[in-house]
């Protein structure tokens, strides 16, 4: 056999570039794809991205992450004990039976109520009540606000603004009824609440310039970020449901003069918020209420507890903060890759499986971990991202599938690679017998390994490995091939065979013995012509073993191999294994061996695998042997079985003969250990 080339020699014709692998890949590609399919996908995969970017502005969609919007803030929001800073005093249905009067609310009650609340010292009061119609103590209420000593702040709305609480008749009474009725301590403050497109007060209200500020602003001392904020209103839930989160008292309390005097440590030094808590009347939805409120169970929160929980927001200078434009950006793209990439793992189905349900709750939780964060995910896309990897796993993956299915055609026209040509042959000419589906085929399965590659692979450069490893498995594809053979697959250093499928012979248990010592010697070979400088090579084992299996292709619309699946296979593989504990180098069993038609074997006692509990007798083709030789080691065995230990000792006696035979030792020393054909248990 021709000398391997020198070690420099081998590095110097290294595989070509990363760069042209990249661009042959990439021809190889389009060619695959087609112009119009690779048009298809790219736009599908923009298409993704722009989906994740923008979920919160498409129809449904939109729904979608409101909806999980909703519950990450229901049941994210902060449980706080009651807020000892507001309270609210309100119009109950209750109050209205008792003034008989619904439509406009009863001022006389309001201005009495006001003149009591501005002696107990509040910080200020906001009137979540609109002025719009004439009543006929109008004067008596007006006269009242503009006696108030205290900041106090009336609804202010307009018909462009808030169409559906007045019209513009009413719009300019209430201006005129606020004009008569302002001083320095008394303003108009905007009441405008803002609600998104599905009904839900998720957000603060945009602050147009006709409009005076908003009633939270007004009260309070004013943050200027808030100003313009128009971020998420953070709802805040009760510790506990028999003390909410803002103390809530009918207004007649404060209206009865002989009533007010007791509850003047209810308002003093605290913001007062008065307005209705009727049924039907100025109601909202709201992410707490949406989908049913935690702790309340409230189906929905009147205008004024809005209001409050804004001001209590305002009061904390509670500002979530939003994520800039090109962490949105990252995260679509990022989405969209990862389908793209995972469209593209091939694997056992369960862990695709799994893997696509971790990516996909990982979309969803991503924005649950930001919303403690004091990170706004309002705006941020959750059910997005995972809509936009579906689209480019679903586009890229069909992709896949196209040059898969070119591939799986150019590998049927490579079959001589992988059988022997005869069989490529007939298989060619009638595909029906290589099965699309497993069968169950009686089979000779054959396993190598290379002793010692893997500490070989650490001690020279890669490039080295590579070359040394294609050029191994060159050597030894050759040798199965030769012998009639079906690869099935490379592991490694390692290669998997079997003869008697796709295409039987009469012959193939001949074949796989000669082909399983052929393999033995051709590894000595390669291990003898190694190029300088490269550490020892250890040498080749070998199994084999004859059983049923199930052959055919296995696999999905991505990747198919043809294969042998089952128990004949995995004790091929445990014979090899065996090999380094009795120092043999080919290990067949007596089913292999029995079939094979040929007498060049010595046996080599009985055994149990590894992993199993039946043991095997085994035998080592020993083609140098003289027959009286193996008809004596035969001998030693069957003494062994009835429990002759004389011959045993006899052989013991005679280790000098073979010391040079280290497998043949093995065996004396397990004979030794063992009693009465007992197998010997490998660990």
């Amino acid at each position: 056999m021709a000398e391997a080339a020198p070690l420099d020699a081998m590095q110097a014709t290294a595989s070509p570039s990363e760069d042209g692998e990249m661009e042959r890949t990439a021809r190889r590609t389009f060619r695959q794809l087609g112009p119009v399919r690779l048009f298809a996908t790219g736009m599908i995969l923009l298409l993704a991205i722009l989906v994740a970017r923008y979920s919160w502005d498409l129809a449904l969609v939109r729904d979608a992450e409101a909806a999980l919007y909703d519950l990450r803030a229901g049941n994210l929001a902060e449980a706080v004990d009651q807020d000892e800073r507001i309270v609210m005093i309100v119009y109950t249905d209750q109050v209205l039976r008792d003034t008989g009067q619904r439509s406009p609310m009863d001022r006389t009650t309001l201005a009495n109520a006001l003149a009591n609340i501005d002696q107990m010292g509040p910080k200020a009061i906001g009137i979540d009540i609109l002025f719009d119609q004439p009543q006929d103590d109008d004067p008596l209420l007006q006269s009242a606000l503009r006696s108030m000593q205290t900041p106090t702040h009336v609804a202010f709305a307009t018909a462009e603004s808030n169409t559906e609480a007045i019209q513009y008749e009413q719009q300019k009474f209430l201006e005129q009824y606020l004009a008569d009725a302002t001083t320095e301590k008394t303003k108009p403050a905007s009441i405008r609440l803002e609600t998104d497109l599905d009904g839900v007060a998720r957000r603060w209200p945009t602050q147009p310039e006709n409009l005076p500020p908003f009633l939270s602003n007004a009260m309070a001392p004013i943050q200027p970020a808030f100003e313009s904020y128009e971020g998420p209103i953070r709802y805040r839930v009760p510790a506990s449901s028999e003390r909410p989160v803002f103390n809530k008292l009918p207004i007649d309390l404060f209206s009865d003069p002989e009533m007010a005097e007791f509850m003047a440590d209810q308002v003093a030094g605290k913001y007062v918020l008065i307005g209705g808590d009727i049924v039907d009347y100025d109601q909202f939805d709201t992410p707490l209420t949406r989908l049913g409120d935690p702790v309340t169970g409230a189906a929905q929160m009147i205008g004024l507890e809005v209001h409050a929980h804004m001001l209590a927001q305002l009061l904390d200078d509670l500002r979530p903060r939003a994520l800039p434009s090109w962490v949105l950006w990252g995260m679509a793209l990022f989405a969209a890759a990862a389908g793209a990439a995972t469209a593209l793992i091939f694997g056992r189905a369960w862990l695709i499986a799994l893997l696509l349900a971790g990516q996909i709750l990982f979309f969803v939780v991503l924005p649950f971990a930001l919303e403690p964060m004091n990170i706004s995910t309002l705006g941020v896309p959750s059910f997005g991202l995972g809509l936009g990897w579906l689209l480019a796993y679903t586009s890229v993956g069909a992709a896949a599938r196209v040059i898969g299915s070119k591939q799986r055609a150019f590998a049927q026209s490579a079959l001589g690679k992988y059988l022997p040509r005869s069989i490529a042959t007939q298989i060619m000419k009638d595909p029906d017998k290589l099965a699309l589906h497993g069968e169950k085929r009686e089979i000779f399965c054959v396993f190598t390994d290379l002793e010692g590659f893997t500490k070989l692979s650490h001690a020279v450069p890669p490039e080295m490995v590579a070359q040394l490893l294609n050029d191994y498995l060159d050597r030894l594809s050759d040798v199965v091939l030769e012998y009639g053979g079906t690869i099935d697959k490379f592991v490694g250093d390692a290669v998997v065979a079997f003869w008697g499928a796709p295409i039987s012979s009469s012959d193939d248990g001949e074949r796989a013995a000669k082909a399983a010592y052929a393999l033995y010697e051709e590894g000595e070979a390669f291990r003898r012509n190694v190029p300088e400088g490269v550490p020892p090579i250890g040498r080749t084992r070998v199994g084999l073993h004859y059983g049923e299996a199930i052959v055919g292709n296995f696999g999905g619309e991505g990747r198919m191999q043809y294969t042998a699946l089952g128990d004949a296979m995995n004790t091929a593989a445990r014979l090899e294994a065996a090999n380094k504990a009795l120092e043999t180098k080919v290990l067949v069993s007596r089913q292999a061996a029995e079939r094979s038609g040929l007498d060049w074997y010595r046996p080599m006692g009985r055994v149990t695998l590894r992993g199993r509990s039946t043991p095997v007798e085994v035998f080592e083709p020993a083609p140098e042997w003289e027959s009286t030789k193996r008809e004596e080691l035969a001998q030693l065995i069957a003494a062994h079985e009835s429990g002759e230990t004389g011959l045993v000792q006899k052989f013991t006696d005679r280790a000098a003969e073979f010391a040079h035979d280290n497998a043949l030792t093995n065996l004396i020393k397990r004979l030794q250990q063992t009693k009465k054909g007992e197998s010997y248990v490998l660990g």
